[in-house]
């Protein structure tokens, strides 16, 4: 993977594939995952569109800063200083979860860089303070070990675990090489975050994804944030909190669909 180092002195891991002259998009993982999370979606979405993944600062091969201050703002801000680091004017966005509440910022924020978006398995308002604090508590305390398996059964449905073993490992390989002091800043940044009093200025053309077996990000908040943003489009499937893994061909063929609409 390629590095980039913003701003604040932050070096991110990323990679760029596709088309130098297709349209950008740009995929934004979750909490405790890194760019694999994407990979059943980066060939078929690659032969489209120059697509962007990356490492979101603290996980998978990115730095965490020393005296971290993660925000959804500065998360955000990442994505656009990579986009102007691969030549990326413009961009459509696609993030789950923590990634999808980092893609409503720019939609909000960044409008003039955004094309379309995909928010999957996320809400303008993710949890509660007292969560994130307990969360931050435990992994202070044990490390993220003590959390992978709890993780694991909220990320997949006991029928997806039972059926794919293999894709399950690889998610948890990636959550344990996540930076413990990384994980607890974009706990700090989930924490800290509340966009719904501004989704509703969001113009660009939105997909929101749900899983409707997802209690991280319940389904009832996906529709939330979708009513919030004028004429979004939502989607439930037959997941839990990683619908992009758990229903890769489905989510894939959305995406692409709303990503490829005639404008």
């Amino acid at each position: 993977m390629a590095e980039h180092t913003t701003d604040d002195g932050c070096r991110l891991a990323y990679e760029v594939r596709g088309p130098a002259t297709a349209p950008g998009l740009v995929l934004v993982n979750s909490l405790g995952t890194d760019h694999t999370l994407w990979d059943a979606q980066i060939v078929p979405l690659a032969a489209h569109f120059r697509v962007l993944r990356f490492d979101a600062r603290g996980h998978g091969a990115s730095a965490v800063p020393p005296n971290d201050g993660t925000t959804i703002e500065r998360l955000g801000r990442d994505v656009v200083s990579l986009m102007d680091a691969v030549g990326l004017a413009r961009a459509s966005v696609c993030g789950v979860s923590i990634g999808g509440l980092t893609a409503l910022w720019l939609g909000i924020h960044a409008a003039d860089r955004v094309g379309r978006l995909v928010l999957a398995n996320t809400a303008a308002r993710i949890g509660s303070r007292e969560l994130w604090d307990d969360r931050m508590r435990l992994v202070r305390a044990a490390g993220l070990e003590a959390l992978a398996d709890i993780t694991l059964a909220r990320w997949f449905t006991p029928a997806f675990r039972a059926a794919d073993p293999a894709a399950v490992a690889r998610v948890r390989a990636a959550f344990l090489r996540v930076s413990p002091a990384g994980y607890i800043a974009s706990c700090a940044a989930l924490r800290d975050a509340d966009l719904r009093a501004q989704a509703e200025h969001v113009q660009a053309p939105t997909l929101v994804v749900t899983g409707r077996h997802d209690v991280a990000t319940p389904a009832a908040d996906g529709g939330a944030l979708a009513a919030a943003i004028s004429g979004a489009r939502l989607l439930d499937l037959d997941a839990a909190h990683l619908s992009n893994v758990e229903c890769a061909p489905a989510f894939t063929a959305a995406v692409l669909d709303v990503l490829r609409e005639e404008r």
